[in-house]
């Protein structure tokens, strides 16, 4: 477990810890004849670690898309809840918004898939995720002086904070694409990280993995949530992890909402024994 103190913050929020972050309300989303998402809601507060669970097919990763901009919901709203640095409390409908938006105002995701530059070291596929906080013009980024030379060692300040966060010191120069496909996986939540968000957003973030990686990465999973203060919002199929980092579960099936609640609310549901767990569990 990290002891250190971290010169920056990775937790962009100033929602107070227990208080709603996020709020799903009545999300339907369809694909022509296909009910992707039926009345789905449930609440994600800030400084939780919330599982979203169901069998393949139920609409995990749909919601994903919904709450982060790349499906737009035909019913419902996504609700994010912030508050500024005059502690003005303020709602935003996600449902409204463009990605970029979305990630502006401090959603992130890590992919399923990894979606990294397999050519760039981990370094700079770590920078490119600091994109949406630089604000140096283009003359300024040629000429590389002044404003724009301070915000470039600034960035590269808090990117070496995450490679520290990550265990990545080995690996900083190394191309991404040489790397063990756990490792690669590390990066693609680094990448997120140095977007600085309140939510991030995780999508399997163990698939693939072996155990020892797993144990790995479910424990970076709880020092950014633990250390760092930033709320987890995940999707994966390992009940082990799920039921040993959550604070709270959601369960989808044929993407209705059968189960919400703490994790061990959510082991006692007959419904999600029955649809996920297996009738036997």
């Amino acid at each position: 477990m990290l002891t250190r103190a971290y010169r920056f913050e990775l937790n962009s929020s100033r929602v107070p810890a227990g208080e709603p972050l996020l709020e799903v309300q009545g999300v339907g989303l369809r694909f022509g004849g296909i009910q992707a998402l039926n009345d789905v809601s449930f609440t994600v507060r800030q400084g939780d670690v919330h599982a979203v669970i169901g069998p393949n097919g139920a609409g995990k990763s749909s919601l994903l898309n919904c709450v982060n901009g790349l499906y737009r919901p035909r019913e419902g709203r996504i609700v994010l809840h912030t508050v500024d640095v005059k502690n003005r409390s303020r709602q935003h409908d996600l449902v409204k918004m463009r990605p970029h938006r979305i990630a502006r105002l401090g959603v992130a995701r890590a992919f399923q898939n990894i979606e990294l530059f397999g050519h760039l070291t981990v370094l700079e596929n770590l920078m490119l995720g600091r994109h949406i906080h630089m604000r140096h013009g283009l003359f300024t980024s040629f000429a590389w002086f002044g404003p724009a030379r301070r915000q470039e060692i600034r960035h590269r300040e808090f990117v070496e904070e995450v490679v520290d966060l990550l265990e990545l010191q080995a690996y900083r120069h190394a191309p991404v694409g040489s790397l063990a496909y756990g490792i690669q996986k590390r990066v693609e939540l680094g990448r997120a990280l140095c977007l600085e968000p309140s939510l991030l957003l995780l999508d399997e973030p163990m698939a693939g993995m072996n155990a020892e990686e797993k144990e790995d990465m479910a424990r970076y999973v709880l020092d950014v949530n633990e250390l760092r203060g930033v709320t987890v919002m995940l999707i994966e199929h390992d009940m082990g992890v799920v039921m040993d980092i959550s604070d709270r579960v959601s369960v989808l099936d044929f993407g209705k909402l059968i189960g919400d609640g703490t994790p061990d609310e959510v082991r006692g549901n007959r419904a999600v024994v029955e649809a996920y767990l297996g009738a036997d569990a």
